[in-house]
Order: structure tokens, then sequence, then C-alpha cells
């Protein structure tokens, strides 16, 4: 099966281990416990070679993850890759970071223990990156904790803040940790985290005031300078320029392409509010780091004495302020230093040089213990807010550690001497530990018998008799020579618990002799300390000097250079520095002036109660009772406290005891070249690599039982097409079924074992041959499966013509006998023609009322059609009804009554269609309060501004027409100037063209009673309906043509004549009469808003005219 980096999991497809065995030649195996030539190292990274060439990065050896940095982004870290890996069975899937993630979660929620992942290798290997990638599958994958994810992202986000003060480019590494890093995240029974904690190591702060060349200083110095607001900087006394800082200018490297500073600070600022940082903190915090930079341009000028002045006044003012402290105060400090002897204190001034290293010291110590304040605050904001309650008692433990990688230089000092130490130990508990998982899956499958593990002098064995003294002392492991009895074997490896005798060990350790040399009186240099070192171990196989070396060895060794024999190969060390960097002196006074800081970080840093604590706490020396030999001396100029050396030896030991209670899970990182290029392998620098890491001796122990192992369900599943009596189903126990299977292929007995719930065998080659037999099986079955496929296919096809044919049979028949009775032979055909119709029909129903589209239906089906129809129009019509408002049913109730007096009748009717009638065209604001005052509890239904004709002279006057339940109103200004009662109104006049007059009639009774009234209106429909609903006079508007006459006064009668024209006039004709000249219809359309008018087009109105089928000038009132 092809397999290549981009099928992890894009598909979601699983790809078990065994899957890419039979592409073995071209992409390598997958575990190297497959590698047939597991001894040689040559296989080993041809194996390496051809999985990189892939771009696949990860490979096992069994449960340990080899991980090669690609330095690029394959695109292998998705939430589809997270899912894909989770809950997964570990050989499953193909090797990945997230497979080990997913195996120590799942194995702490199971069974409840504590995990540890340990990631290990040199600097540029990934060891960071593989954290943060950890980091992020439990953020994603972990259920969320019941008070939101607010750990949860304090977890991430601790990254950039302990990145950013605590990691530095390098020549190996653009982004290399400088510290050591243990975190703890706590889960609660549900597997949500809800805490941690985190530890750190040894941080590497000679950087603060010293890189080599090409490299920089930590990043949070660059990141403040390139990314801060320029009042932040104005503040701190700071300039964006780099080079101006002496602390930042000796690597000469203060850009960095692949690195973006500004960017970077603001996700360190974001981070920082994340994990509780108040404003006041981040101030101080800065200060902090900006007094680093100024400390570092303190400049020194020698007097006559030859003693130091501070020449630098404004940084000095700077410093003060930063920090916190008396700048009188501070300057004494930097230039002298106090010396207390029997009770007094004296001041010595300082030279050039002591002031340089004062002053360097002060840097270190500033920074090193705000790196301490910083991960003790970022651990209370980690601390879980629920270890009071009693489900804290259920919580687990799950332990990543990022630590150093074994370094070699070409100048190895001090801190090379105890990374390497701790390197030691890491590969002394990897082997105990590997070795421990070895025999306790043997004995829980019940195939190593009367084995137990433990320690010697010389090696850790696994042993099932005791071995002669000869024998430990050459260092191997005993491991079962054969899985049918308990005999063992021994597999050759490095047992590296020599090396940390000789650095730890108390009195006679290389640590041991570092502190007596620095506590003992007298002039105690580097060079007297290898000179004690030669006196002490000068007969130990693993220790030389130049002094101890033969004439050839001589040559490589200077007189200053100590070389430890490692397991990872020889490392040559200087001495020079040892002393001071375990000492890590700073002057009383320097301690007495940063104790007076009221910066609260420094206050916190430096604590009073150090000063008046002048015995070194107890330490392995002291507690050997060499300080009894040698007192520590009262007049020492500085505070003393325990060595460096032993601080770390202490925290390495607690971090062992620590690991060595969790069940660990092992990633091996390795960088495959010192560019940093993709796609490049250096062999060389590899097999340096996979030598220090251990890999080998982990591959011979992993190698010394069984190379494959695996459970008997999967066992059988995988393989059960290789035998006939397991193929295609198994009935019974898969323990059963895999040694009817195991028989089959023809298994010896000294090639496998039969365990309690696995098989264990012992040779690779026997499973690439059960591997190869799979794969021509696969071809077999793949040819039967698709002959299957095909002949089912080809039967499918056949079946499907036969019914084609007889179904057109049937048909042609059908047509023949279509208008013939019911019959045998038509019945198909006429079934068809209506199922036909009554589907063609609900895909062509009437969309609305208005639609009056209906399929043509056969001539079986007319009444039926009749029926449907006549439902489907009233379910429409009901539809219409139902979703029609109030509002809406008035105004169709009014458009109504409009079509059935006017349509047809009146010119103008037409256009008034489109038109919605509203309620009032005139606002209440529009008429007079004196008028409503006179019409008192009348309401005013309807109110419309019109135009008043006299009855004498026709001359036009502004009126506004009132209704109201019981009269129409006609005002003028803020008076009433006649009041129509219905009663009183006999019918109302209008002509039958588009003109917009019309007379009301009046019933006169006396000769005082006033006449029509001549009117004209813009809304000449919508205001004759309403009046009409309002006077009950609908069947009273009359429609004249040519003329109307009205009652102009007590016995005289007025005449209005109307004619056509190309324009509206009205006027007094000759003859007395009132002439109205028509414009055509189609100009005269109203306007969208007249006097108080708010009208809107029909279409405008809400939806349910529309989707009941109604468009403009096709409503139900026109039909």
């Amino acid at each position: 099966m092809r397999y290549r980096a981009s099928a992890l999991g894009s598909d979601g497809v699983r790809v078990t281990m065994e899957s890419a065995l039979t592409a073995r030649d071209r992409v390598g195996v997958q575990d190297f416990v497959l590698l047939e030539n597991f001894t040689s190292e040559a296989a080993f990274i041809e194996n390496l070679r051809r999985r990189f060439r892939e771009n696949l990065i990860y490979t096992y050896i069994g449960p340990v993850l080899v991980s090669v940095n690609p330095y690029r982004d394959l695109q292998i870290y998705s939430r589809q890759h997270m899912e894909r890996y989770r809950g997964v069975s570990f050989y499953e899937v193909p090797p990945h970071l997230f497979a080990v993630a997913d195996t120590a979660y799942r194995a702490l929620r199971t069974e409840r223990r504590d995990q540890a992942v340990m990631i290990s290798g040199e600097s540029g290997a990934g060891k960071t990156e593989a954290t943060k990638r950890l980091l992020q599958f439990y953020a994603e994958t972990c259920p969320a904790p019941e008070r939101g994810g607010a750990v949860r992202d304090r977890l991430l986000q601790s990254n950039p803040v302990l990145e950013a003060f605590g990691n530095a480019k390098t020549l190996r590494n653009d982004n290399s940790s400088r510290f050591g890093k243990y975190m703890d995240v706590q889960f609660d029974f549900k597997g949500a985290p809800v805490g941690g904690h985190i530890l750190s190591y040894l941080l590497e702060k000679s950087r603060v005031v010293h890189q080599n060349h090409g490299e920089r200083n930590f990043h949070v110095f660059y990141q403040l300078l390139e990314g801060g607001e320029e009042e932040t900087l104005r503040r701190l006394g700071l300039e964006r320029n780099p080079q101006s800082y002496l602390y930042l200018v000796k690597g000469q490297c203060a850009k960095v392409s692949s690195i973006n500073d500004k960017n970077d600070w603001k996700v360190v600022r974001k981070a920082l509010t994340v994990i509780d940082f108040t404003e006041d903190e981040v101030e101080d915090l800065l200060s902090i780091v900006a007094s680093v930079l100024h400390l570092g341009n303190i400049h020194f000028a020698a007097d006559e004495e030859s003693n130091a002045q501070v020449t630098t006044e404004n940084q000095l003012k700077y410093l003060t302020r930063l920090l916190g402290v008396e700048g009188s105060m501070l300057r004494e400090a930097l230039t002298h230093r106090k010396i207390i002897a029997k009770g007094e204190e004296l001041l010595s001034p300082l030279n050039l040089e002591q002031a340089a290293y004062a002053r360097d010291a002060l840097a270190k110590a500033v920074y090193s213990r705000t790196f301490t304040w910083l991960v003790t605050k970022i651990n209370r904001s980690l601390a879980s807010k629920d270890a009071e309650s009693p489900s804290w008692r259920s919580t687990t433990v799950l332990g990543l550690l990022d630590i150093y990688g074994f370094e070699v230089f070409q100048n190895n000092s001090f801190e090379q001497f105890c990374i390497n130490y701790c390197n030691e130990k890491l590969q002394q508990l990897f082997i105990e530990l590997t070795l421990k998982s070895e025999q306790e899956e043997y004995e829980a499958e019940g195939i190593a018998v009367s084995a137990s593990l433990r320690a010697s002098p010389c090696a850790m064995e696994l042993t099932s008799r005791r071995r002669s003294p000869q024998e430990r002392c050459q260092g191997p492991m005993m491991m079962p020579s054969s899985p049918l009895a308990p005999q063992w074997e021994p597999v050759q490896y490095f047992n590296n618990k020599i090396i940390c005798d000789l650095v730890e060990e108390k009195f006679k350790g290389i640590i041991s002799i570092l502190d007596e040399e620095c506590l003992r009186p007298g002039e105690a240099t580097d060079l007297t300390f290898l000179e004690k070192l030669e006196d002490t171990v000068k007969h130990h196989p693993h220790f030389l000097t130049h002094k101890l070396a033969d004439q050839r060895t001589r040559k490589s060794l200077g007189r200053g250079e100590f070389r430890l024999l490692h397991y990872a190969g020889e490392v040559t060390y200087n001495v020079t520095g040892f002393l001071d960097k375990n000492n890590d002196l700073l002057f009383r006074n320097l301690k007495e002036t940063m104790c007076s800081s009221e910066n609260p970080i420094m206050s916190q840093c430096f604590d009073r109660s150090e000063l008046s604590d002048k015995k070194r706490p107890e330490t392995g020396v002291a507690s050997a009772g060499v300080s009894s030999l040698s007192p520590a001396p009262t007049n020492l100029p500085f505070i003393l406290a325990e060595q460096v050396a032993t601080q770390f030896k202490m925290s390495l030991l607690q971090l062992v005891e620590i690991l060595k209670s969790k069940e660990p899970a092992y990633v091996r990182c390795i960088k495959p070249n010192d560019a940093k290029q993709p796609g490049r392998f250096d062999e060389v620098l590899i097999r340096h690599q996979v030598k220090y890491l251990g890999l080998m001796e982990n591959l011979r122990v992993r190698r010394a039982g069984f190379a494959y192992r695996r459970k008997y369900e999967a066992f059988l599943q995988r393989y059960k097409s290789l035998c006939p009596e397991t193929w295609p189903i198994w009935a019974g126990r898969p323990q059963d079924g895999v040694a009817v299977l195991v028989r089959y292929l023809g298994y010896k007995p000294e090639e496998y074992k039969m365990g309690r719930t696995k098989i264990f065998i012992r040779f690779p080659k026997t499973l690439f041959a059960t591997e190869d037999a799979l794969e021509v099986r696969r071809q077999s079955l793949a040819i039967c499966i698709q002959s299957w496929w095909r002949g089912t296919l080809g039967r499918r096809k056949a079946a499907k013509r036969k019914w084609a044919a007889q179904t057109i049979r049937r048909l042609i028949r059908g047509f023949i006998l279509r208008h013939a009775p019911r019959c045998p032979e038509n019945a198909f055909f006429l079934d068809h023609v209506r199922t036909s119709f009554l589907l063609n029909l609900r895909r062509q129903l009437p969309r609305n009322i208005l639609d009056t589209s209906w399929p043509t239906p056969p001539p079986a089906l007319r009444e039926a059609s009749e029926l449907l129809r006549e439902l489907c129009r009233k379910n429409m019509v009901w539809k219409y009804c139902r979703s029609i408002s109030p509002e809406w049913k008035q105004q169709l109730q009014q458009k109504a009554v409009a079509s059935e007096i006017f349509k047809g009748k009146k010119d103008n009717y037409p256009q008034s269609v489109p038109r919605l009638f509203i309620s009032t065209r005139l606002g209440a604001d529009e008429i007079s309060p004196k008028v409503l005052q006179a019409l008192g509890s009348e309401p005013i239904q309807y109110a419309v501004p019109v135009v008043k004709y006299d009855r004498k002279g026709y001359k036009p006057r502004s009126r506004q027409l009132l209704l109201t339940p019981n009269a129409v109103v006609i005002v003028e200004d803020a008076k009433v100037k006649q009041r129509i009662e219905y009663a009183n109104l006999t019918g109302i006049s209008v002509s039958s063209l588009s003109d917009s007059l019309f007379v009301l009639h009046v019933q006169r009774e006396d000769n005082k009673q006033k006449g029509d009234v001549v009117l004209q209106s813009d809304h000449v429909i919508e205001t004759l309906t309403k009046t009409a609903l309002s006077a009950d006079r609908v069947n009273s508007i009359n429609i004249n043509q040519g003329s109307i006459t009205f009652a102009g006064g007590p016995g005289r009668d007025g005449i209005i004549d109307f004619t056509t024209g190309s324009e509206l006039l009205i006027t007094k004709a000759k003859n007395g009469h009132l002439a109205v000249v028509s414009g055509a219809w189609q100009q005269q359309l109203p306007p969208a808003e007249g006097p108080g008018a708010r009208a809107e087009p029909l279409a405008a109105k809400p939806s349910n005219l529309s989707s009941a089928g109604q468009s403009l000038g096709t409503s139900p009132w026109v039909l």
C-alpha cells in the first residue's frame, strides 16, 4: 500500500503500521524494532533517511517516538489530524506526536496513573515545538472544564511568555530554549485540565551579559525595543535601536529574518493579560527588563588611584528610577565592595575589572531572579482553584519535560558540564524505565518468569539467575534467549551509572570537589580545582586530563581542560570560569542595595532575610562534614549561597524522583542539519545524535525480547485471510484463531510466543514474510472480488434490460387499446397515464388564486381533474383569507366597493387601483383645534383637502372635508363652514370622465337651507368610496355623462358641463354654467403624495397580498 506524509489523515482512513511494510524498501519501516539488522547503526540511519526523504518525520522504537525536524510546515497538526489520532490504538495509525499524546492521556484517564512525556534532543531539534504541539492537542481534544477554558488558555499562553524570557537565537536554533522546563498539567476525573505547575532548570544567565558571534540575547529585549509603544519606551528611557545597548551588540545579530519581534511582542503582551498580570505588574516587569539594558551601558573610568568611577550619570538615573533604589547607594555598590571583619564593615574600592564584574553579576542576578519570579507568578495563575474541594483527590497529572539535549561545542564550559550531567541522569532513568516496562509486559503476558529488575554498581540487569561479579562488570542486560524457557541473553549497552557517580558521588564526585574548592580558605582558582580533580579521580576510567593522558592524547588536551567519556562520547571541558559560575557571587553591598528596592518584583526577588543569613545552606559537601574541617569565613565580601552545581544536582534528583513516580513516554528529537534547511540530511550530524540519544541501546533493549507484539483480535483481523479455517469469519476465541493461523503459516516454535492477550513474534523476518503473504493474498482476493462484482453488475444490467423490454411491450399494447374498457391488456398503460398526470399536476399546481392554468387531463380523469381543481381553488382562497390582516381586509373591502361603483364607469378609476386607500389624508396637526373642539367627542374617520366652488360665480376656495360617524363636515381654516348630516345627503354625483369634481346633493327642507356642494378632490375615487361607506350611500352615487345639475340656492339650479380636452380646465362659461374640460386620464395620475397624504403604492403593502398571488394592476376587485 502506498504511504506518504500527505496520507496522514486527509481522508480519515486509518493506515496501520503493517500497511506500510510492503513499501518498506522505499519508505523504510515505521518501527525500528522491525529492522532486520537492528544492531547496525548504518541500517538505523538509512531507515531514517528513507522516511525523511518521503516527509515521514516520525518513527517508533517500540513506544518511543523519534522525531526529525523537517524545518518546514508539513500540515500534519490540524484539528482533523487531532481527531484522527484521538481515542485510537497506538499502532492503528502511522507514527505521530499526537499518537504519543493520546496514548498517555487515555492511560491517565483509564488507569488513573500519572503520566510523563519526556522530550529530549539537542538545540534546534524541535523540542519546544513538540511541547507546544502537545499542549495544543490537549487544549483542543480534552473536555472543557466546568468553569470555562481559563486554565486551558493560561497553559497555552504561558509558552510565549517563557519563550520571550528564556529563549534566544543561537548558532544552532533561532528559538533555542536556554533553560530546562518541566510542566505538570492536572486533570480532573472527567479528563478536563484544571491546573498546572512549571519547574525551570539552569537558566543560562551568562547570556545576559555575553553572547557568541551570530547569537542574540534573550528574545524579550528585542521584542520590547521593536514592539513597545513610544510612550512605554520613553518612560523606560529606551531607544528602538538595539545597537545602542552593550548587552545586545556582542553577538552582532540584532535582526533575524525568521523572527518578527514586533508581532511576537503583541503575543507576549496578550499572554501576560491572560495569565493574570495586572498593568502595574507588567510595568514593574518591563522596568526590570529595561534596567538590565541600562546596566550594560554603565561605564567606568579610573581615577588617580586606579579606582573605578561611574561615568554614565544618565544611565545611573534611569536605573535608580526603574529599580526604585537610591542613586548614591547604587553608585557606591557598583564601585565598592563591603567587607565585614570582626564585626566592622569596611568599604574597599574596586578597580575597572572588578567593577565590570560587579555590574555584570548584578545584571545576571536581577534577570535570573526575575525569571524565577515569573515562573512562580505563572504557577499561581495555573494553580487549580478547587484544590480544597474533595474532588481534588481524584485529579491526575500529566508531565511534559522539555530539557536541553546533550551539548558538545568547540569550547565546553560549566553550562555544558551541567547540561550533559542532566542528560546522563535522564539516560540512566530512560534505560531503567525501559527495562522495567519490558519486564512488566513479559510478566503480565506470562512469558518472562522468575525475572526481576535490580540495579548493580556496574549495570542495570534483567535477570533470572545471579550473575558473577565478573559478568556484572561487563555492563550487559540479560533478556530471554528463547521464548520457550526463562533463559536470558546479554544485551550490550552502555550503563552510564559509572558516569553519574563520577559527577555526583559524595566526597569524590566532581561536584563535591568543585564545592569544596569554592569553600576552602586561601587562593582557590580554576587550575587548583583541576589539580584536585587529578588527585582525587585520576584512576577513574572515564576521566582524563593533560597530566594524566599519554603523549599522543596530550596533543588534543589543554592544560586547563579535562575530558569525560559520556555515554554519548567524549567531551572536553575547559575549567576556566568553573569556580565563578559555580559560586555565582554577588557582592554584599549590591545585595543590600537590591533588597532596598521599591520595585515590588525586585523586593520579592531579593529578600532582606538573606542579608542576615551568613551561613551557607547545607549541601552535599557540608553534610559530608567538610565544612567542619574548613569553616566558612565571615569576612567574605559577598552573600554566601548554595553553589549552582549543587543546586542543580538536588533539583535534578528531585526531577528524577518525579519522573519515576509517573508512567513515561518518550520523544527523541533529531535535527537533520545545522543550516536549518528543509530536505537536507546530514548523516554525520545525525549519527552523532543517534549515539548520544542512546537510540541504538534502546533498540537493542527492545529487540532483546520480541520484535513485534499485537493483541490477538488485531492480529487475527489482519491476517485471517491467509488461513482457510479462519477466513472469512472465525467464530471461536481470538486466541484459538491465532493459534490455528500461525500453525497454518508454519511458524516455528522459536519464532513466536503466545501470551495471555497478545502474540509475540521474535524476528522481523517472520512478520515480513507474513505481510508479504498477505499482499499476495490480497491480490487474489482482489481478483475474486472484482470477478464477483463484475458478475453482479452484469446480472443487474441483464435484469434491467429484461424489465425494460417487458415494460415497453405492456405500454405499446395498452396504447393500442387505450380507448377500450379497462382490461388486463390496457390496465398498465391507463395506470401509467393517470400516474403521469398526477405527478405532472403536482409539479404544475397554480401558484396563486389568480393563476388559472391547469394541465389538460386525460379523458379518464376529466371529472376527477375538475374536482381537484375546485378543491385546489378553495384551498388557495382559504389560505389567502387566513393570511390577510384586519387592516388589509378593510382595504380590500373598500377597493371592492370602489370597483363596484366606478369600474367601467369613470375614466380615472383604473389609475386608482394600484394605490392604497389610506385612513386619512390630513394629520391631527393639520386640523384646527377649534374644529376638533367643535366636533366634541365625534371621531374623525377620514380627512382630505378639497377645493369648493361657490354656487354663485364658481370661485374656487380651499377647504377640508371631514367624515365623522354622523356627518360630512366642510371646514375653512378654524371654522366649520357646513355640516351635512348623512340623513340629509340625498346623493353624490360625479362625471364619467377623468376629472376630479363631485357634487354632494343635500335635502332642502326650507329656503334657508344651503344648496348642494360642488367639490374637487385629488383623490376623488378614495374620497367618494369612503364617503359612500360612511354615509351608507353606496347605491346613491350617480355617474353622469355630459352634465350634472345641482341646487345652487333657493329656487335656482346650477349646471356643470363636462367635455374632454387636452388638459384639465375648470371655468365659468358664458351661459353661466361651470365648464369642466377633462384631460386624458393617462395624464391625470394622482400624485403619490397630496397635501398631508401618506399614500403608498399597492406593491409596498405587506407580503400577504403578493404571497396570495396578487400583482399590481390585477387585484381581485379589478376582475
